[in-house]
């Protein structure tokens, strides 16, 4: 025999009094009983009823839809199948909410229920006539298990709505209080808390628990009556901050994968303790919490953000760099190393961290740097340190290098990375600042072939140290040094090895962005290896994989690359699409450097095409921001380069008649060369067309004395040229 006993729960004594008597006396008897709760009786097996999976939530919607509105359907179209989706999602697959919101559809689109689910108490109030009044509307739902709890069940269910995204049982009792252990208990029971299996790397496994959205809307009104917010939303904040804190220095050795994982895990809960800080103008808390996601930021590509955040810290304390400016004294500590709040120079240097974080994600939009007001400012953070002090030893005061670099003063910038290095050396426990100091140094000599230094050795020290720690991200950056390095002496097939090694220490990671940005290079490497084929498979992966994914400096390397082996390929039309959807998707077209090289693309392209005057014309836009400082640091040939190409389009301008200019373009450009200096692929390209083109025209004689009088030329003259 089979008894149903539907609805217990607010009965629920009573019914297991009675389940619990009929199984005695009844031996071959099944009692079916559905409750929000366990009844608790001896021989209970429990079927916990989840929430519908989206496809079972959206035949739902689409069934109760169409009988509110004859004709409805949730494909009919891509907005409609969307705002369908969302909804059954917000509404997380319950389905008395989900009817409740087909009833809706009499009067309201799907795109103006989902945008109104913020409000979603008073919008679902249009259930049937027949049933129990407390169905007939959301809140009376909620209203029903609501009254059911006792003081502290309420309690922990209002203080859980402050969490985002869910949280673990030590981040509860911490914000919830001595209570959170045994409520939460009852509350999975009664199904209106979520708990599933968690495995932290850190502290072994355990459980996490997170409200339906339904739920914790409800909650947090319910949180807000009693006047508790601000109490746990200061809970919350303390709580994540210092997870943030402690969990920081993690990133750097052996426990790298088990902190991004848990930094991942607590993401959307940091983000509401920042915004709890900025919006309490909390600096102190603020400054701990955004310097302690520096370096998380950095390694997820998370720049665009990361600045957003800096601004908002920034504007909550003064300006540690305004005019006239004060000279920083050596921090030696890390100033998140004990818990707000900081004082005296610790202080002034996590307001200077902040800003200098921000500085360096500025990188795509250096532009708002050329202006006088920004150029003094650069010059008072670059005249803020000595070279070799601690705080510039690592991230953020390490970044402080980027306000050298943009005033110019590239000689400072060899004394800065050669005395950040003799720190690191001298001190006790900088091993990890010193492969970053290495590795930092490494990049730079493989770009300035005129600096005396070995890039290799710096990476390959730089990797053993790296290794010894257990750093993953930090192997894959010191063999990215190393690769490069390999690159600008053409030793590509070493560099693609190299490159390859990189990304997957990166991919183990789970490090995306970085190891497009390493298949970015690989593709490049391989194209001057010979190895063309597998090279543009490579190249094409790459701008699939990041097409749409907004900041990602993976896509305009591969586009460009990509577009330089199009053209020396014969295949000009398709290099142009590359450089047109390169200017179309990605605002680092707008970055100095970067603007450079495309404009020198568009113009060696248009002189291949026979469009010499336009190329010109782009050429001579590259030589300007060739002149910027951070151009001569990071590709000190560029002027060489750009010459070459514009002595291709003088060959052909006006029937010949400035070839003799042209072939002074390519003594000068020669001339110019930093020493030591090895050629790209399109480089080579560029000037053996630039020199048949030009020798073609003059003769061999004209030509000679002409690339003569373009040697004696100042790097002015010969620009003048053009």
């Amino acid at each position: 025999m089979l008894i149903v006993l539907d609805n217990c729960e607010h009965v629920v004594d009573a019914a297991a009094r009675l389940t619990e008597e009929l199984l005695a006396r009844c031996p071959h008897l099944t009692v079916l009983a559905t409750s929000r709760e366990p009844l608790g009786v001896p021989g209970e097996s429990l079927r916990p009823v989840e929430p519908l999976p989206e496809p079972a939530a959206l035949r739902l919607l689409a069934d109760r839809g169409a009988a509110a509105r004859p004709g409805f359907r949730v494909d009919a179209d891509e907005e409609t199948a969307a705002a369908c989706a969302e909804i059954c999602r917000r509404l997380d697959g319950l389905p008395l909410a989900i009817e409740l919101a087909a009833a809706r559809l009499r009067m309201l689109t799907p795109r103006q229920i989902a945008d109104r689910l913020d409000d979603r108490f008073r919008l679902l109030t249009s259930g049937s006539r027949t049933v129990l009044p407390r169905q007939q509307t959301l809140r009376a739902v909620v209203d029903w298990s609501w009254d059911l709890l006792d003081a502290d069940e309420r309690d922990v269910l209002g203080r859980l709505s402050v969490f985002a995204g869910g949280c673990d049982l030590a981040a509860a009792e911490a914000v919830c209080g001595p209570a959170a252990l045994d409520a939460l208990g009852s509350l999975v029971d009664k199904s209106l808390v979520v708990a599933a299996p968690v495995t932290d790397r850190l502290t072994s496994d355990g459980m996490r628990y997170r409200l339906l959205e339904t739920v914790a809307e409800y909650a947090g009104e319910r949180l807000d009556e009693t006047g508790g917010r601000a109490a746990a939303a200061r809970a919350h904040l303390t709580y994540y901050r210092e997870l943030a804190r402690t969990t920081d220095p993690l990133l750097r050795g052996a426990q790298q994968l088990a902190a991004i994982e848990r930094l991942e895990r607590e993401y959307e809960n940091l983000r509401t303790a920042l915004r709890h800080a900025v919006a309490e103008r909390d600096e102190q808390e603020a400054l701990c919490l955004a310097l302690s996601l520096v370096w998380y930021w950095q390694m997820r590509d998370l720049r665009v953000e990361a600045r957003n955040w800096f601004v908002e810290v920034m504007a909550l304390g003064p300006d540690p760099f305004a005019e006239p400016g004060t000279p920083a004294r050596p921090v030696w500590e890390r100033c998140t190393s004990a818990p707000p709040p900081m004082t005296g120079e610790v202080l002034a240097e996590a307001r200077r961290g902040v800003h200098l974080a921000h500085l360096a994600c500025m990188d795509t939009e250096l532009d708002a740097w050329q202006n006088p007001a920004a150029q003094r400012k650069l010059r008072i953070i670059a005249d803020t340190y000595e070279p070799g002090m601690p705080q510039t030893c690592s991230s953020p005061g390490l970044l402080w290098f980027y306000s050298v670099m943009l005033t110019g003063d590239m000689d400072r910038l060899r004394e800065i990375m050669d005395a950040t290095l003799r720190t690191c050396r001298e001190t006790p426990g900088y091993e990890w600042e010193l492969a970053g100091g290495l590795q930092m140094r490494a990049q730079m000599l493989a770009n300035r072939t005129d600096w005396a230094g070995d890039a290799v050795r710096d990476a390959d020290e730089s990797l053993e140290i790296y290794g010894r720690l257990g750093d993953a991200w930090g192997m894959a950056e010191a063999l990215s040094g190393r690769a490069e390095a390999r690159e600008r002496v053409g030793e590509y097939r070493l560099a693609a090895d190299d490159y390859r090694a990189a990304a997957e220490h990166a991919e183990r990671l789970g490090a995306h962005a970085q190891v497009d940005v390493l298949d970015a290079r690989l593709g490049s490497v391989l194209l001057e290896a010979g190895d063309t084929e597998r090279g543009e498979r490579v190249l094409r992966g790459v701008i699939d994989r990041t097409a749409g994914t907004g900041h990602n400096g993976a896509m305009p390397a591969a586009r460009l690359f990509l577009a330089g082996h199009l053209g020396m390929t014969g295949r000009t039309a398709d290099a142009g699409e590359q450089l047109r959807l390169l200017r179309e998707e990605f605002s680092i077209a707008h970055f100095v450097v970067f603007d450079a090289f495309i404009l020198a693309a568009e113009a060696w392209l248009a002189t291949l095409e026979d469009r010499h005057e336009e190329c010109l014309t782009g050429i001579r836009k590259s030589l300007v921001r060739a002149e910027d400082p951070l151009s001569a640091a990071i590709a000190p040939h560029m002027r060489s380069a750009y010459l070459t190409i514009a002595a291709m389009a003088l060959a052909r301008l006006d029937g010949g008649a400035r070839a003799a200019d042209g072939a002074r373009c390519l003594g000068a450009a020669d001339a110019m060369l930093p020493p030591g200096h090895v050629a790209t692929g399109m480089e080579r390209d560029a000037r053996g067309r630039a020199v048949e083109r030009v020798r073609g025209v003059l003769g061999t004689e004209a030509y000679d004395a002409a690339y003569a009088e373009g040697g004696r030329l100042s790097p002015q003259e010969a620009v003048a040229l053009v």
